[in-house]
């Protein structure tokens, strides 16, 4: 039996996703996470053989808790569910050690493939997805450029963008990440001068540009 974890912010997709894998007999729903940080406890508490994560969720997204999963050498093997199909994406995932990328517009039998083809510790992309990593490999010879200002942002410093970006105070934040204002504030200022931006406004367009959040955050 395939044992699973389900991370999705969203309860109807969390359902939908769970109804639709449990019918295949072999995999078994252990838990359910809502953000990235559920997502990470519930694995190490249970040690499925599969997160079947999603990127855009609160407090930490999905690519975030894939970098944390594979620091901790968690055995978990890692499935992204997600609806964007965005290069900047894959190879973030990718390079975080996640084995599957299935798109949500194809979810039907292929996300049970997925899971199989993951939980053996195999690779499962998309058909859209396996093209964006074949075209990066055709151009690999070719000076890596960026378009993302957030890639030199450290973890912490992403988390924290997103949480400003999803409208927390300073004092929530340090409540949540269990630091003192005093470093929030301190980060924000980083996050600004590292990013060119003036003030809050500018922090939350450039996480909305660069899908840190979901663009109806």
């Amino acid at each position: 039996m395939i044992r699973v974890i389900i991370a999705e912010d969203h309860l109807m997709v969390r359902a939908g996703i769970r109804a639709l894998i449990e019918k295949a007999g072999d995999i078994h729903v252990l838990g359910e996470a809502s953000t990235g940080q559920e997502a990470i406890t519930m694995t190490q508490e249970l040690s499925p053989n599969v997160l079947i994560m999603d990127i855009m969720m609160p407090l930490m997204n999905g690519i975030q808790a894939a970098d944390a999963i594979h620091t901790l050498k968690l055995k978990t093997n890692i499935l992204i569910l997600s609806m964007y199909a965005d290069e900047g994406f894959v190879h973030q995932a990718l390079n975080y050690g996640v084995k599957g990328y299935v798109l949500k517009s194809s979810v039907s039998d292929e996300l049970i493939w997925a899971v199989r083809a993951v939980a053996n510790g195999q690779r499962y992309l998309s058909h859209s997805i396996s093209e964006i990593v074949s075209e990066s490999a055709m151009h690999s010879h070719l000076p890596s450029q960026t378009n993302d200002p957030l890639s030199m942002l450290s973890p912490r410093e992403k988390q924290i963008l997103q949480l400003i970006a999803e409208e927390h105070t300073s004092g929530e934040i340090a409540k949540l990440l269990f630091i003192s204002e005093k470093t929030v504030e301190k980060h924000r200022a980083n996050l600004m001068e590292k990013l060119n931006v003036r003030n809050i406004a500018g922090l939350v367009r450039m996480a909305v540009r660069h899908r840190l959040v979901d663009r109806d955050a």
